[in-house]
This record gives structure tokens, sequence and C-alpha cells, in this order.
């Protein structure tokens, strides 16, 4: 690897034999996201946040979802978005409940979303790894990105951001 490529990918999108890879899209700011489908496990509506004092920007707040309390990552910290703390919840705005390995531990999370799309196959073919300029966020934190008829979706490098947490904590 060049000496100046530090900021390469570092999880690899799990593309099937055909090249394809099954997804849940969704909104966050005005990015497109896609997360495996095998990753998700819940799509709640918003439920009642409690602030973790002293938790990170990114993981500022857990909600409590049938006895287990779910960490809530806002990844528009991660993306360099701004946030907007007062903004009124809409009808489209839910939580994608994920599960993913930090470390090797399984750990659920939840994602907040401001509209979850569909279900969907993405095609390698029209995927890229993110370019070295352009970009609001940190290069490791996408996975690749997929061009589709008048957008691009990201598919986030969430092991990445959470251990890049883990490891400013």
């Amino acid at each position: 690897m060049p000496q100046g490529d530090a900021m390469t990918t570092t999880s690899t999108t799990p593309w099937d034999d055909n090249g394809q890879l099954e997804v849940l899209t969704f909104d966050v700011g005005d990015e497109c996201l896609a997360i495996e489908a095998v990753s998700i496990r819940e799509i709640l509506d918003l439920l009642p946040e409690t602030p973790v004092p002293g938790a990170p920007d990114l993981v500022a707040s857990v909600v409590n979802f049938r006895g287990k309390i779910i960490p809530i990552a806002d990844l528009r910290v991660a993306f360099g978005m701004p946030r907007n703390p007062g903004e009124e919840a809409s009808a489209d705005h839910r939580i994608v409940v994920i599960e993913t390995e930090i470390d090797g531990e399984p750990l659920q999370i939840g994602l907040r979303s401001d509209k979850v799309h569909e279900v969907t196959i993405l095609d390698k073919a029209h995927s890229s790894e993110p370019p070295v300029l352009g970009m609001r966020w940190k290069r490791e934190f996408a996975r690749e990105l997929v061009r589709q008829p008048g957008s691009v979706i990201v598919i986030p490098d969430l092991p990445t951001i959470f251990t890049s947490l883990a490891e400013a904590a």
C-alpha cells in the first residue's frame, strides 16, 4: 500500500457471487445510506430517548425497547452533517436497529433515520470506493458509493465508525 494512502476502507462490502447486495436504504440528512439487510433487526417508530451524560455526540442517548437498552447513533455526527436538536420528528423518522460486531463483540445499535425507503438489491458494477477528495466525511467511514439513477447511495463502514468512537473515548 502506498504510504500516503492511509485512508483506505477497512471493511469489505459482502457482495454475493453475482456481485449483488441486498440492503435497506434510508435517509440521514441529505444522504441516502444502505445497510446490509441481514444486519437489520427492527425498524421502530421513534421512542423516548434518554440522554447519557458524558457520552460522545455520535451515541448520546439510549432507548428502552422490550426491556433492552439500545444505544442510538446519530450518523449526522460521523458524516459531518448539521444536527437539528430542536427539529420536530416527522411521521417518516424511524430508528433502524442493526446488529454489528465491534472488536468481536455483537452489538445492537439504533440508527436514527429521517426516512426509511426500501429493501433493494445493489449491483457491484455500479459501485466505487469513496474518492480521496470531495467528501465532507472521513473516507474510511464509507465502504463504497453506489451510483443509482439521479443519486448516490453510501454504504457506511459502521464498524470503523463505532471503533473510532471507542478509540476516541
